[in-house]
């Protein structure tokens, strides 16, 4: 369903995610793409900065706007390890993202298709495509295990 460089971008957000480990916050990463290039990086620093807005996605567009010195990133895709919460995607919906992949769903705060679906409902002036899916297993893996240790510090290797 997806293409390899589809996955590569993907498989760079995860690596990102893996960066958010180093100081405790939830292994989420990002990367906004801007004509095949990576033009933006971002991985969950929540607890790293005590800001509760210093979630992947923010931090990725925030570096990709400042990349293009713009606050329209209507030529560039966003790909995330986990589907976004409701500020992350009224982040993407203001700067323009037109295209967003993610890996994995989120129950419990997402808005992409879980518990609202702000990015496609048609309320809005902007109505991004959404592809979910892309390295779900692995997307969900990294979440799984992270939890399984901040439940069970025993677990860690």
């Amino acid at each position: 369903m997806y293409n390899e460089q589809q996955t590569r971008f993907m498989f760079a957000a995860l690596l990102e995610a893996e960066q958010a480990l180093e100081h405790n916050d939830a292994p989420i990463g990002a990367v906004i793409v801007h004509k095949n290039r990576i033009i933006g990086k971002g991985h969950n620093q929540v607890e790293l900065l005590k800001d509760p807005t210093a979630h992947a996605e923010t931090i990725a567009i925030s570096a990709a706007c400042n990349f293009l010195q713009t606050n329209r990133l209507d030529e560039c895709e966003l790909y995330t390890t986990l589907e976004p919460c409701v500020m992350c995607s009224g982040a993407i919906m203001l700067s323009k993202i037109p295209t967003i992949y993610f890996g994995a769903f989120e129950p419990k705060f997402g808005a992409a298709g879980s518990l609202y679906n702000i990015l496609q409902e048609g309320k809005y002036n902007h109505t991004p495509k959404v592809y979910s899916g892309l390295l779900e297993t692995e997307c969900k893996l990294v979440m799984q295990e992270f939890f399984r240790n901040l439940r069970n510090p025993l677990n860690k290797v």
